[in-house]
């Protein structure tokens, strides 16, 4: 890689060159939106699934964690074929829009929020359990309080969500098509422009890319050291 297409990347970045201000935008919407989608699901469906007891609970537990590493290819074919025309959805036409990307994005995201908040629900249910059943709250009434004193924890892997939602690029291509100024993404334009040979909006797109998923993860164990301090 020539130095010139260095220099020409973090020109484009200084001058906030308007198509890359679009592909990075376009990017933290569809993202910000699958990761609170994400939670809205999550969120519930962890804390329920830590306090619930039902036959069959562990499997569903395994499953769950499995997901976690669900190939985004998979995830985006899954989408793909349910708002297809051919598919239960295609009459929505939302193939090849945000919406489909914010799909795919939510549904990579979903396991990785629900299994951690099943892990952190049920520990902190096993240490307060006393204390919150002598105030008279149950299972289903103390959620609110343990969603709450877990909230650091729960915030830290929101923010790994975050990250696996912005890096990814298998499912936002199949269901988004890559269209320019509609579903083009950062990591969707990265793979483009560098088969392109266009090697100055690529650099820029990964430097920014590069510095969110290095901010996330700073800020990630930022809180996770605060919390530690906060507890010792």
């Amino acid at each position: 890689m020539s130095d010139t297409a260095i220099i020409t990347a973090f020109s484009l970045i200084a001058e906030a060159d308007p198509a890359l201000l679009q592909i990075i935008g376009l990017s933290l919407r569809v993202s910000l939106s699958a990761i609170a989608l994400a939670c809205v699901i999550a969120l519930p469906l962890g804390a329920a699934l830590a306090l619930a007891r039902f036959p069959g609970r562990g499997g569903v537990i395994v499953l769950c964690n499995a997901m976690m590493g669900l190939p985004p290819v998979v995830a985006g074919l899954l989408i793909y074929l349910l708002l297809s025309r051919s598919g239960p959805f295609g009459g929505l036409e939302l193939l090849f829009t945000p919406t489909a990307m914010i799909a795919a994005q939510t549904v990579l995201v979903v396991p990785i929020i629900l299994s951690l908040t099943r892990s952190m629900v049920e520990e902190l249910w096993g240490e307060y359990e006393e204390q919150l059943r002598s105030l008279g709250s149950g299972r289903l009434r103390a959620v609110p309080t343990l969603l709450w004193d877990g909230r650091v924890g729960l915030l830290t892997g929101i923010l790994a969500g975050f990250g696996r939602a912005s890096a990814e690029v298998g499912a936002v291509l199949i269901v988004g098509g890559n269209i320019a100024g509609h579903t083009r993404t950062m990591t969707t334009a990265i793979t483009l422009e560098t088969n392109r040979g266009n090697l100055a909006m690529a650099v820029a797109l990964g430097i920014i890319l590069l510095a969110i998923v290095l901010g996330l993860n700073a800020l990630a164990f930022g809180l996770t050291q605060w919390s530690r301090r906060r507890m010792g």
